[in-house]
């Protein structure tokens, strides 16, 4: 019988045991792995969410709060700015492009934002609309494909939006889940029953917190609230500049006016993507323990083993096999249950990013690529098998040690 062969009917013979060990190593390896997954969708996410707007002007407050609520719609705004600050901005000889956005009304929970339409053009290029146009006119929107399928609206579909921005409470479609959403409300989130919008597109799918938003003109928010004249504010301006000292310059200005400011956008994405580093160093601990408890796993199975197969392995040396293929069965035993973990390790990994990329892009808006393979795999790979290396090594050498007459003496 050969090395492997061998090792199989050794590990079929103690089938639970084995179970129980490659169950242990699958699911460290699972955790790391979607670990792994969901690190790199948060800092890929955070690079391409802002595009090539460099600067965001808006209200004092954090920046931080003022980048993820204008590009990733996540959280509150810091409040509005008069609207000539978009004047102020597109003057400005070192601004290639600067576009207004007004938030702060919602539909189901997903953000009503009114922004230019060139926006799009600017940002993502000439990209084909999955149905229908952009809009142009005030009462017109689009959706993003994310909103689209979670509400199954469609071009021409009608709906009232709501004040307030809300957790997403149902799922309606068409003009029917329109009119049921317009009777929703309380005393601080109430419908704009007077003011209702016409689907005239939906977006492609981009890949981007846009996915998860309703687009609108800039005017709507005004027209809402029937504001007039110097009443009427912005939320934010989106500035893509020409030069980085153009992007500079425009900062200095606008800090220096009152109640306005203004974020490099990549430095508020760097801090929240090093907020989350931090976190991921707590992980990382997690899961060093959790190998720390595969390895003692696979270690206690080897010494039941070679406690229950020493006279196996004294006969086999009785026979002419030499001390390297009794040291050999155990270490591949110990290969093959940490091989087989390693295995349903990553399979249950891009497994479970499959099943929860959806709810988790709907409750967090993190997009996960299940099917996303990247260095890590290989570090995991390499210290998976090393642990069970060395886990295995300690009985195999305790059973290289023996002496094939002193295996039988009772």
């Amino acid at each position: 019988m050969n090395l492997f062969s061998l090792s199989l009917r050794n590990i079929r013979h103690r089938l639970f045991l084995s179970f129980l060990t490659v169950c242990a190593i699958g699911a460290t390896v699972a955790f790391i792995v979607l670990f792994s997954l969901f690190r790199d969708s948060v800092e890929q996410g955070a690079e391409k969410g802002y595009g090539p707007f460099d600067l965001v002007v808006g209200a004092q407050g954090s920046e931080t709060q003022l980048v993820l609520n204008t590009f990733y719609h996540i959280g509150a705004p810091t409040g509005n700015i008069p609207a000539n600050v978009l004047e102020q901005a597109q003057r400005d000889s070192g601004v290639d492009k600067a576009y207004a956005m007004t938030t702060g009304d919602n539909y189901n929970g997903f953000p009503v934002v009114g922004i230019d339409p060139e926006y799009f053009l600017t940002r993502y290029g000439d990209r084909k609309m999955k149905e229908g146009a952009l809009y142009s006119k005030t009462g017109e929107a689009v959706v993003g494909s994310h909103v689209a399928q979670t509400l199954g609206l469609h071009v021409g579909d009608t709906f009232t939006g709501a004040h307030g921005l809300v957790e997403e409470e149902g799922h309606h479609s068409g003009e029917e889940g329109a009119e049921n959403h317009a009777g929703e409300g309380d005393a601080e989130e109430h419908s704009h029953e007077s003011f209702s919008y016409t689907v005239a597109g939906i977006l492609p799918t981009l890949n981007t917190p846009d996915d998860r938003a309703v687009f609108t003109t800039v005017d709507y928010a005004w027209a809402v609230h029937e504001l007039q004249g110097e009443d009427r504010e912005i939320t934010a301006v989106l500035v893509k500049p020409s030069t980085l000292l153009g992007a500079h310059n425009l900062k200095q200005t606008l800090d220096g006016s009152g109640g306005v400011q203004a974020a490099y956008t990549s430095k508020a994405v760097s801090d929240v993507v090093d907020a989350v580093d931090q976190g991921s160093r707590l992980v990382s601990l997690l899961a060093g323990l959790c190998v720390l408890l595969a390895a003692i796993t696979i270690l206690l199975s080897l010494i039941a083993a070679a406690g229950e197969r020493t006279k196996d392995a004294g006969l086999l040396r009785l026979l002419g096999k030499p001390k390297s293929y009794v040291w050999m069965t155990l270490i591949s035993e110990g290969l093959i249950l940490t091989l087989t973990g390693l295995a349903a390790g990553f399979l249950a990994g891009h497994l479970a990013a499959l099943i929860f990329k959806e709810m988790l892009y709907a409750q967090a808006g993190v997009r996960l690529n299940p099917y996303l393979w990247n260095a890590d795999h290989g570090w995991i790979a390499a210290g998976t098998i090393a642990i069970g290396l060395l886990a295995s090594l300690i009985p195999a050498f305790r059973m290289y040690r023996l002496q094939p007459l002193a295996l039988f003496k009772s």
